[in-house]
């Protein structure tokens, strides 16, 4: 199943940030089925974000897998520095965070930055105010006490969006639906902030 998407000729997985986290991440954390179950899960620290090709579910530029939240996101060949936090708000409640994150080759003082961008999804600790959200979480609770599922190995998921950042991925990203956000261009644009400030 990894990366191949089991989906019909002529469709394309290009989901939102608020699909990722309701319609994926919120689903594999309370053990219930993901439809389609299309997305694979990866342990973050053995790969490279190149090494993804074949292993993550691939669609486009872009290559989306399952993970568990880890502080060091360190690989065989270098780490995610984290750049950005935003908030996924669906409906008027805040429903997941999306950290932005940028792959550096080497040892963290003598790191050399790259193109790699990872969109990195979480949960939201505790509920939310809406009423639908609110039953919602109620579900996934019944669900955790009859499975033995703890709420702490629910926020342990992520599901993560990979992709090599260049004039021409952007330019399909926005071709495709699949927006940039405001933050992640303002971000990926201070190159030389970057290596100034991570070089101290």
């Amino acid at each position: 199943m990894a990366g191949a998407s089991n989906l019909p000729p002529g469709f394309h997985f290009f989901p939102s940030d608020e699909e990722l986290i309701i319609h994926f991440l919120r689903h594999k954390a309370s053990l219930l089925p993901c439809q389609p179950d299309i997305v694979p899960t990866l342990i973050l620290n053995l790969y490279d974000p190149w090494e993804l090709n074949g292993k993550a579910l691939q669609s486009g530029n872009q290559w989306y897998f399952f993970s568990h939240a880890t502080q060091t996101r360190t690989s065989p060949n270098g780490h995610w520095k984290p750049i950005a936090d935003e908030t996924v708000i669906s409906g008027g409640c805040n429903v997941g965070l999306k950290k932005t994150l940028i792959f550096f080759i080497g040892e963290p003082f003598e790191a050399i930055k790259t193109n790699w961008v990872m969109h990195e999804y979480h949960l939201m600790d505790g509920s939310t105010n809406c009423s639908s959200s609110s039953t919602s979480s109620s579900s996934s609770k019944r669900s955790h006490k009859k499975k033995g599922h703890s709420d702490t190995e629910s926020k342990n998921w992520v599901i993560c969006r990979v992709f090599e950042s260049s004039y021409d991925s952007q330019v399909s990203f926005h071709e495709e639906g699949t927006e940039l956000s405001c933050l992640d261009e303002v971000f990926l644009s201070l190159d030389d902030y970057d290596e100034v400030s991570f070089a101290k």
